[in-house]
């Protein structure tokens, strides 16, 4: 094998252990589960009443949903966090 062939084949196996590293089952899982959320939120655009504490709000019911998923994926980001 000459040194050309090897190294040919040792910067082709780094590319793609990077890529294997990048998409893990994790990530994937994380990334359809962003994408189903997006297509359920903007499914739901029309206005709904909602009782904050005492206050009535009327507002889409996309940004009710989208500020629910932000306000879970900060608690998720916390709790991880506190975790290492």
């Amino acid at each position: 094998m000459s040194t050309k062939t090897s190294e040919r084949r040792g910067r082709a196996g780094g590319r793609r252990g990077r890529l294997g590293e990048a998409m893990t089952p994790a990530r994937i899982t994380v990334l359809v589960l962003v994408a189903l959320s997006l297509i359920f939120i903007f499914e739901n655009t029309r206005k709904t009443e909602i009782r904050l504490l005492i206050p009535e709000v009327t507002m889409p019911l996309w940004v009710a949903l989208l500020g629910m998923g932000v306000i879970g994926a900060l608690c998720g980001a916390y709790f991880m966090g506190r975790r290492r």
